[in-house]
């Protein structure tokens, strides 16, 4: 897929008042400062498509990105607020939940994991709980470019096999690097395929 095109087009914190759901949609979310800002501008080739920042959880609302006007990416708010207050981390909690099981034009949640680290709990619950609710998801490894290739499989190893003692059947996965734009065409090749399903189901049962 060439991206000819990717512009902001909304930010949001009602899913009642989301763009309307006639256009492929794909979300993604992770832990707080997972590089998920890095990895949109990577994927888009838009240097501040989506605003970095070097304090975690800085994205707090729903934010919509237009490309090539034929489908949406979705950055969502991370997960672990550290510095957020109960009352805000509770409202964001139920906005996320709303949004990834009411919102039916959503093709696939692009969970981010950092492939430097041990699985963590926290990436664990929300992977459990995508499965429960029946949410298409897929694992994207960011900052493949930290450690070396074969850190990087014995991670992802480590990882799967971590899956495996309650899954029977392993999500998509994906190993990615925002500096060296690895993974790039992968999860591009990903979303067209899956775009051109949906656009083909469109048309014979339109939304």
């Amino acid at each position: 897929m060439i991206i000819k095109s990717a512009d902001f087009f909304q930010s949001n914190i009602s899913v009642d008042k989301l763009p309307a759901p006639n256009m492929a949609e794909y979300a993604f979310i992770g832990r707080s400062n997972v590089g998920k800002s890095s990895l949109i501008n990577m994927l888009t080739q838009r240097k501040q498509l989506a605003k970095t920042s070097a304090t975690p959880g800085k994205t707090i609302t729903i934010n919509h990105f237009i490309i090539n006007s034929n489908w949406y990416l979705v950055d969502l708010p991370g997960y672990g607020f550290a510095k957020r207050s109960q009352k805000e981390r509770e409202l964001w909690r139920k906005m996320l939940k709303d949004y990834l099981c009411k919102r039916k034009n959503l093709i696939c949640t692009f969970v981010l994991i950092d492939i430097r680290l041990r699985p963590q709990k926290i990436d664990l619950d929300f992977i459990n709980q995508l499965g429960e609710d029946g949410i298409p998801f897929v694992l994207v490894f960011t900052k493949s470019d930290k450690i070396s290739k074969k850190q990087a499989e014995t991670n992802v190893a480590i990882y799967k096999n971590t899956l495996l003692e309650t899954w029977e059947e392993l999500p998509e996965i994906f190993i990615t690097s925002s500096e060296s734009k690895t993974g790039r065409e992968e999860l591009l090749s990903f979303i067209e395929e899956n775009n051109k399903l949906f656009y083909q189901q469109q048309e014979e049962s339109p939304i």
